[in-house]
């Protein structure tokens, strides 16, 4: 498997079923999360812009239309590769200082792996294979790999992988669709996501049973999404952001989409207990379901989350699991 690997190269699949071939052959090619959730930090604590290049759309290009509408596998994979491939570079640079090169953070309000030990005790990483999906710059497969774990980054943004290559490293980078995992069963002794893929998916069973697939039997999977609760409220930091504004049980996607009504991101609501089904559904034992609490020290705000708000409400949902 890592004999074929190649160092300092991004490995992009098709959004498409792999080949039976390749489904029964492991892949190890070597080498953030957005959206309604997405609102620009405020931090002035912030990197210099990263990765120049020209811009690929014009500067007067009409901002997209925000609504609420039905949005399928397709369309939504479709456009959220697109918008993270636009938005990488702007997501780095304002977050990356919070995030580091080579630490492993779940969530906005700072909740870090040295502390939390979701995944296990530090010296229980050592020489396990890991998947981290959704890994966008691969921060968190860094401090795994200073573990002694054999992390594999894999996102559905080519761009949000060259910046992982900026920062460095030899961490094996895959490029393919999360409902696709290019892996052959039995692959991986654990599996992990900071806010990647589930948030964006129209079927977050697809996700699930795939990672189920690529893990070992006892293999345990932590994932983090936004706090369902969350979706009742405006994605607004302060006091506007505390007054109930839609039907928590609402599930109608959060959909921008451009002039042409073609959707340009989209993220999926589940309730609490849509995502405990989903989870069970799909063969997983749910082990632990935490909420971080917003601590005293992080006075940062990103996007809709603001120590206004964490203090008050539930802004992410961490949820552990293991196959069974």
């Amino acid at each position: 498997m890592r004999e074929a690997a190649h160092p300092g190269r991004i490995v992009a699949y098709p959004a498409q079923k792999p080949s039976p071939e390749a489904m029964r052959t492991p892949v190890r090619p070597l080498r953030d999360t957005r959206g309604r959730r997405h609102g620009k930090s405020p931090q002035t604590n912030i990197r210099e812009p990263v990765i120049q290049e020209p811009e690929t759309f014009e500067a007067t290009e009409a901002e997209p239309e925000a609504t609420r509408r039905a949005a399928g596998v397709t369309e939504s994979s479709r456009a959220n590769r697109g918008w993270w491939d636009r938005n990488a570079d702007e997501y780095q640079v304002e977050h990356g200082t919070f995030l580091g090169d080579d630490r492993f953070v779940w969530c906005p309000e700072g909740l870090d792996e040295v502390e939390a030990e979701l995944l296990g005790p530090p010296e229980d990483l050592k020489g396990k294979d890991v998947l981290e999906i959704g890994a966008g710059a691969a921060q968190c497969s860094r401090w795994l790999t200073a573990q002694g774990a054999r992390p594999v980054a894999l996102d559905l943004s080519h761009r949000q992988l060259q910046h992982a290559l900026r920062i460095g490293g030899t961490v094996p980078l895959v490029c393919a669709d999360a409902a696709v995992l290019p892996f052959a069963d039995g692959s991986f002794d654990l599996a992990c996501s900071a806010y990647g893929a589930l948030p964006f998916v129209a079927d977050p069973r697809l996700v699930l049973r795939e990672v189920r697939r690529v893990l070992r039997p006892g293999g345990r999977f932590v994932f983090s999404v936004t706090h369902p609760l969350r979706w009742a409220f405006p994605d607004e930091p302060g006091p506007e952001g505390l007054s109930v504004s839609a039907s928590y049980f609402d599930r109608t996607p959060y959909v921008e989409q451009d002039d042409e009504g073609l959707a340009v991101y989209v993220e999926h609501h589940r309730t609490l207990g849509d995502r405990v089904r989903d989870v069970v559904t799909s063969g997983f034992r749910l082990v632990d379901l935490v909420e971080p609490e917003w601590p005293e020290w992080n006075t940062s705000e990103w996007g809709g989350w603001s120590p206004l708000r964490g203090h008050l409400i539930p802004g992410t949902a961490i949820f552990v699991c293991e196959r069974d």
